[in-house]
């Protein structure tokens, strides 16, 4: 992450992505004996020399998008795809891994208050306290408590393209996405929103 100006001259966060290219590897129609219209996309080639078995699989990230307007794209196998697809002001949906933060308690995890540090209270100050009824004997699926932190796929919706680099291949985008340093994400266009006249 680091900042920008704007014309008005206050500080803007933003996160630099290297946005590819990507480049179309297969395009799948209803018509073809895939049955279901796709754009499978690669990116980041492979510096190894590729052997026979891996043929078609020379880049270190594939991606199918299936897409019911394949046609109206024009998209053919070989066709590069940059940031020129974006423009400055676009709203985006950024998708990732968030970053893994091993085993956590509740307090952690989900944020619950604990127990009040006085009163006798001794040892137990972010213990989650009781988790369910004693008729049952069990406990109930889905209750919150401690366990593995993080690294799961997270979408950010809604942000804002600040500025684009076409030579260097890079988006500004005001505000954080999911992910360490280096990770590879996914981003997605927004589908605009058409206001209802009443």
């Amino acid at each position: 992450m680091t900042q920008i100006f704007n014309e008005k001259g206050d500080a803007v966060p933003v996160t630099l992505i290297e946005t590819g290219p990507c480049f179309v590897l297969q395009v799948k129609t209803k018509e073809s004996k895939d049955g279901y219209d796709a754009v499978q996309i690669g990116f980041e080639k492979k510096n190894k020399k590729i052997k026979k078995t891996e043929k078609g699989k020379e880049y270190k990230y594939i991606r199918e998008y299936r897409n019911p307007n394949t046609e109206t794209l024009n998209l053919k196998i070989g066709d590069e795809i940059n940031v020129g697809i974006f423009s400055e002001g676009d709203s985006v949906k950024i998708s990732g891994i968030s970053k893994g933060k091993g085993f956590q308690g509740g307090v952690k995890r989900y944020g619950f208050g604990g127990h009040p540090k006085t009163h006798g209270t001794k040892h137990e100050e972010r213990t989650i306290g009781s988790v369910g009824a004693t008729d049952p004997a069990r406990v109930f699926p889905g209750k919150r408590m401690p366990g593995h932190m993080g690294a799961k796929r997270i979408s950010v919706r809604n942000l804002k393209i600040v500025k684009i680099d076409l030579e260097n291949n890079l988006i500004a985008f005001k505000g954080a996405i999911p992910g360490r340093r280096g990770t590879v994400v996914e981003i997605a266009s927004m589908p605009k929103r058409v206001k209802k006249s009443k």
